[in-house]
């Protein structure tokens, strides 16, 4: 971008609107069945991430609430200990975290189950994971332009946000439930 014409606002919308629709067109459908099955049969589902990725999956931990889950946001202090029958919802571009891969490896010691959300399918976290949900997006140090011309992960996390959303949209949609049935379990303390 360096020595082109300053874009407008509307310009830079329309590119990371059409980054996006780019990637989230080329899911892995069995993959994203897998962890809505596996997030359905959790006795209580933990979500981690570092950075952005975890702001991002705060947003789900939130939603996935809503729909009537028990679900924990790792470090925070209330948090309980993780055990069998749980599921570690996690996400890191790289796959290689270190909090967010010892986390994974804590969760399948105890026999919970875990979900990684990864642009790479070969990384430790996608190794460890049940199901792997591959994002194909540049990751925070990926300054090639080639996956995207946004900044570092921007792109793994904006779909990170979207994958979330559907995720819960799915088990909402399932469980037959209407808005008004999910809405007493909105915040009321804003």
């Amino acid at each position: 971008m360096v020595g082109m014409e300053k874009p407008t606002i509307q310009e830079s919308l329309t590119r990371i609107v059409g980054e996006i629709e780019g990637t989230v067109t080329l899911p892995d459908l069995p993959a994203l069945e897998a962890a809505v099955e596996l997030t359905a049969k959790a006795r209580r589902v933990f979500v981690h991430g570092a950075g952005r990725s975890g702001l991002a999956l705060r947003m789900t931990a939130m939603r996935l609430m809503h729909a009537g889950l028990e679900v924990h946001v790792v470090g925070e202090t209330t948090t309980p200990a993780i055990g069998e029958d749980d599921l570690l919802l996690t996400a890191s571009g790289s796959g290689t975290t270190p909090g967010v891969v010892s986390a994974a490896e804590t969760a399948r010691s105890v026999g919970a189950r875990v979900v990684g959300i990864t642009a790479d399918p070969e990384s430790r976290l996608a190794l460890l994971a049940h199901a792997t949900l591959v994002i194909p997006a540049a990751t925070k140090t990926d300054r090639s332009e080639q996956h995207s011309a946004q900044y570092a992960g921007s792109l793994f996390e904006q779909v990170l946000v979207l994958v979330g959303d559907a995720l819960f949209d799915v088990l909402w949609q399932r469980s037959g439930k209407s808005a008004d049935a999910l809405w007493p379990r909105h915040a009321n303390l804003e």
